[in-house]
């Protein structure tokens, strides 16, 4: 008998990287003057540690905010506004989109319409079965 590690569900990944997405935190690089170590293929003795290959820390844009750890998702600018059409940037923006109204995230309507307000559709649709 073997016993084998199984994979967790792609919905249980999905939703750990959908906390950590609504989780995100913005972050600033400090500019220490201090560079990060430069690891050449041509010269194993000049290897540097995984640990040190950054000598710098993230700082939150936001003094209020914790520092991120290991597994926390960062940013350093913020995306450009999704709400309306833009196309020099190729942002189709979000009128006219269905959104789940009761959801509290990202696709929500609350935030999906960006503040404009959504109109609620009921439909009733007939269908033969066998």
């Amino acid at each position: 008998q073997t016993c084998l590690m199984r994979p967790p569900s792609k919905r249980s990944i999905a939703d750990a990287l959908i906390d950590r997405y609504d989780g995100a935190t913005r972050v600033i690089v400090p500019n220490t003057g201090i560079e990060a170590p430069v690891q050449r293929n041509d010269a194993a003795t000049q290897r540097v540690a995984r640990g040190d290959r950054y000598s710098f820390e993230l700082k939150p844009n936001n003094p209020m905010h914790k520092a991120p750890g290991k597994k926390d998702l960062v940013y350093l600018e913020p995306s450009p506004p999704g709400c309306e059409k833009n196309t020099r940037l190729s942002i189709l923006g979000t009128h006219g989109r269905t959104c789940p109204e009761a959801s509290g995230r990202v696709d929500g309507c609350d935030l999906m319409c960006c503040g404009r307000g959504f109109r609620t559709q009921t439909m009733s649709v007939v269908e033969l079965c066998n």
